[in-house]
């Protein structure tokens, strides 16, 4: 079963977050277990972004977190937050294309 994770956040730095990202996943190469990540932009709230993060398994995800580059990447975020950012984890239960 494949497992998701959205992180909800607010943020003034947009161009400084996408380039955190492309920095972890540029260095983090064959040792991350995510498989598919979404970063959105809330059209009618300026400011707030949700970060959708796939992985085949919790499990997976757990692994990921644990990886230093992941930790690391994880407090320079906050540092870009305006306030602390929320976390949701999702088991999928249902997935299909329409």
């Amino acid at each position: 079963m494949s497992f998701i994770q959205v992180i909800e956040f607010e943020s003034t730095h947009e161009e400084d977050v996408q380039r955190l990202m492309d920095e972890w996943r540029d260095t983090t190469g064959n040792e991350r277990t995510a498989t598919h990540t979404t970063l959105t932009r809330d059209h009618t709230r300026p400011g707030h972004y949700v970060a959708i993060v796939q992985f085949p398994s919790y499990e997976e995800a757990v692994r990921n977190s644990k990886l230093p580059k992941t930790d690391e990447m994880s407090r320079r975020m906050q540092e870009l937050c305006d306030s602390p950012p929320r976390f949701v984890d999702l088991d999928v239960i249902r997935d299909e294309d329409l």
